[in-house]
């Protein structure tokens, strides 16, 4: 070795000093965001997410989600190429870079993402509660967009597993978050309106209550990538491929949707039973009415009150209406306006934003389903729409179906989760899952 050669040699020592010294010189940066500070919250304290199945309202639950600064999405599964490919676009540019990753099969997005603590389930009705309970059981929190079950058999497993894996569930039943809706609920449960007797529950006003049983003509099925036509079918019979299926012409289709009674009976059964009182139980006795949509149907429950499922009523100037009817006056509520709608007196509207505030000092839940959640998903407190309260209500809402499709009176006690003396319904309680896509 030459002198000059000795003269450039570095020990390890003189290395290691050297780097050292360079880094005590130099300043020094964390970004404020890594720190959490600036309104910034450290990774360590993220909530992490993942999606499954969102679509056009998938995406603008989502949207919401993303406002959430405490929360970063990760990654996005559906069997669709298109919808994850928008995803991940949607989710890229809200962050900044390209980390969103995609998968199409939910067992290995379920298996892999480990580092997930919440999903969000946004899929069409006959795939939310397989999927709330796989993602459960991997030990994710779930907020699964309604109706969160097809059958009352559905509901019962969602609950049970809820319970079994302690995990935090929230119904997408984002009324019982809003004002209005949440100030309608407190005067019909506070007695302001004296002894509620009636209440009215709008339902769809599309579709029908007895739906499709037949099939869309078979069209080639594209390739697997492009959509995954037996993961889209999950649990649900074997059908053959339409294209119009997959671009939201499931709704109507007995296979595939809760009807017109589940698709806006699901938040405004929920929002009814818990201005009376009803959120940890359903609807004993059901009244069939002779119309294909439910129009008209009446439930009664134990403590006396009858709920009225309607179309459209004059009382409710938007949609997805709810109505309490007391002895001392009453309130409806529709749409999703932050404000009271309609009363029997300008009185009952006086206290409309001390009531509200009163409600979310006394209950701990903001006018913000998805924060709701979130703040469930730290707190492990139970969520206003939570498996029990979405079992309940859903059990109402599959009740009046099946009182529907009999065409008869039924009888259901929902300590047994059964009805009274009716082999028939009963076994309209569940629908069998398709292998390998079953709990």
């Amino acid at each position: 070795m030459s002198l000059s050669q000795a003269n450039r040699k570095m020990t390890r020592r003189q290395m290691l000093r050297s780097c050292i010294s360079g880094i005590l010189a130099a300043p020094f940066f964390v970004p404020a965001r890594a720190l959490g500070r600036g309104g910034h919250v450290a990774p360590s304290e993220r909530i992490l997410l993942g999606g499954i199945g969102l679509g056009g309202r998938g995406t603008a639950v989502l949207r919401w989600m993303l406002a959430e600064t405490d929360v970063q999405f990760l990654a996005i599964c559906d069997a669709r190429k298109s919808r994850r490919e928008a995803i991940k676009k949607l989710v890229d540019d809200h962050y900044g870079n390209k980390d969103c990753a995609m998968y199409r099969d939910i067992r290995e997005f379920l298996a892999e993402r480990t580092d997930l603590d919440a999903v969000l389930i946004a899929t069409g009705d006959r795939w939310h509660a397989l999927a709330s309970v796989w993602a459960m059981r991997a030990g994710k929190d779930v907020y699964c967009e309604k109706p969160s079950c097809l059958t009352i058999a559905e509901g019962q497993m969602v609950m049970e597993t809820a319970r079994r894996y302690g995990r935090v569930f929230q119904s997408g039943t984002q009324g019982l978050s809003m004002s209005n809706r949440v100030f309608g609920i407190e005067l019909a449960r506070s007695g302001r309106l004296g002894e509620v007797r009636t209440a009215y529950a709008q339902i769809a006003p599309w579709d029908d209550a007895l739906m499709r049983h037949d099939w869309l003509p078979a069209e080639p099925e594209p390739p697997k990538d492009e959509v995954d036509w037996d993961a889209w079918l999950g649990p649900c019979p074997w059908r053959p491929y339409n294209s119009a299926y997959v671009n939201g012409k499931w709704r109507g289709h007995y296979d595939f949707h809760a009807s017109c009674i589940g698709e806006w009976g699901a938040h405004t059964i929920i929002q009814v039973q818990a201005g009376i009182g009803a959120s940890h139980t359903s609807a004993v006795e059901y009244e069939y009415v002779d119309n294909p949509y439910g129009d008209g149907l009446i439930a009664h429950y134990a403590n006396g009150v009858k709920m009225i499922l309607a179309r459209s009523k004059d009382c409710w100037p938007g949609y997805s209406g709810q109505r309490f009817d007391g002895t001392q006056g009453w309130i409806a509520n529709s749409g999703d306006a932050h404000d009271c709608d309609r009363a029997s007196s300008p009185d009952l509207l006086k206290d409309f934003r001390k009531i509200v505030a009163d409600y979310v000092t006394r209950t701990q839940c903001p006018m913000n389903h998805a924060r709701n959640f979130f703040d469930c998903v730290r707190s492990r407190r139970q969520p206003v729409a939570n498996a029990e309260v979405m079992y309940h209500s859903m059990c109402t809402v599959h009740a009046a179906n099946i009182c529907m499709w009999l065409k008869r009176n039924l009888r259901f006690n929902p300590l047994q989760a059964e009805f009274v003396n009716d082999p028939d319904a009963n076994r309209l309680r569940s629908r069998a899952m398709r292998e390998p896509w079953c709990a």
